[in-house]
């Protein structure tokens, strides 16, 4: 084995026994699992994980030398995530969940990595609901929805705006534990800051 494929492998390793990354990683993958399989990310993994980031971070700051008490690091995180993607839920883009599993890796995370893991979480989504419209075979029907809902005449005449004619819903769990553990990832290997 290279020298350099060592180095990202002990990184990578590094990362997932760090008690505040592997537990996140952890339930991340138990959300995105649940989602996939009964559409709902239960509350008692979002709430127990985001009280278990806040207690972390308080008990073992992230970084020790900072002006900001770190159960406020935490908080801000939390906040941060739940502020960033509620407009989503609001606009009924996002299940509640999706909101709660975004704060609560934002508790784990705190403030500036949460907006990165915000950003990954959007091109994963992205990503993941392009390829999930191919495979459903609903990508022509969601192009036009999306055009009619830009105001083209064209597309409100071809498809009637109503629940029928949905392309589909992704279980946006996923995305947000796909892009989340994508920017830990990254941010491990010193890619992204």
């Amino acid at each position: 084995m290279n020298a350099e494929l060592k180095a990202v492998l002990d990184l990578l390793s590094m990362l997932v026994l760090d008690p505040r990354t592997g537990v996140l990683i952890g339930l991340l993958l138990a959300a995105a699992w649940s989602d996939y399989g009964t559409g709902r990310i239960p509350n008692a993994l979002v709430f127990g994980g985001a009280f278990l980031g806040l207690a972390y971070n308080t008990l073992v700051p992230a970084v020790p030398d900072t002006t900001l008490p770190a159960f406020l690091g935490a908080l801000e995180g939390l906040a941060c995530g739940l502020a960033v993607v509620l407009p989503f839920y609001l606009l009924r883009a996002m299940g509640a969940g999706d909101v709660k599993l975004m704060a609560m890796s934002g508790a784990f995370l705190g403030f500036p990595e949460t907006l990165g893991a915000v950003m990954a979480t959007f091109l994963a989504g992205g990503a993941l609901s392009l390829a999930y419209l191919v495979w459903k075979g609903t990508l022509r029907r969601a192009l036009f929805n999306i055009a009619a809902l830009g105001g083209a005449a064209w597309a409100r005449h071809a498809f009637a705006l109503d629940a029928k004619t949905s392309a589909g819903t992704l279980p946006y769990g996923i995305a947000i534990s796909v892009g989340t553990i994508g920017y830990l990832v990254l941010h491990q290997l010193g890619l992204v800051s």
